[in-house]
């Protein structure tokens, strides 16, 4: 899907939607270089007022300013999810210091999950899942056979989906951080 998988190494996130719930699941290892400095950080967490969910891959300071300024464009759209992300893509995009911030997202409230990038894209996914980072790919494959082929719950699949990343991805690691609705 994307070709970030290289460039952003040292998360793994996944957002599963399955029968009206919605869970969003990180790792939690930090890397510099080929070196693990951290194995329980925290990439998913909860912005306005809780109702939205995020995670994030890519640099840390990056994807928190990222955070911050889609919480300030929730505020500006009274927590209309789709319309601040389009908001914060377009900025991402144009901005001349944004666009330097090397980073992508995921956000999701009760109803809506989304995709966003700093090549300004607002995408949200057909089938309720999506995977970020360095095992987002091996993590996206293993939530989609585990919705296809199991009765599991979001959370459930996205436990296993990112263990199969770290099984795979050496800078995935199994330390989960869930957020649900």
């Amino acid at each position: 899907m994307f070709d970030l998988a290289n460039r952003f190494h040292g998360t793994t996130i996944v957002a599963v939607r399955r029968d009206g719930r919605l869970a969003v699941a990180g790792d939690g290892q930090v890397t510099l270089g080929d070196t693990v400095v951290k194995h329980n950080a925290r990439k998913v967490r909860r912005i306005y007022h809780d109702t939205i969910i995020v995670g994030f891959a890519g640099a840390t300071a990056d994807a928190l300013h990222l955070s911050e300024k889609l919480e300030q464009k929730l505020e500006r759209y009274n927590g209309s999810l789709t319309r601040a992300a389009v908001e914060l893509a377009r900025d991402w995009r144009t901005d001349k210091y944004l666009r330097r911030l090397e980073a992508l997202m995921v956000a999701a409230d009760k109803q809506t999950l989304l995709l966003l990038s700093g090549n300004g894209d607002v995408i949200e996914p057909d089938a309720g899942i999506v995977a970020i980072g360095s095992g987002g790919v091996a993590a996206q494959a293993a939530a989609t056979v585990l919705v296809k082929h199991t009765q599991l719950s979001a959370a459930q699949i996205a436990t296993e989906a990112l263990t199969t990343a770290a099984d795979l991805c050496v800078y995935t690691n199994s330390s989960i951080t869930m957020e649900e609705f």
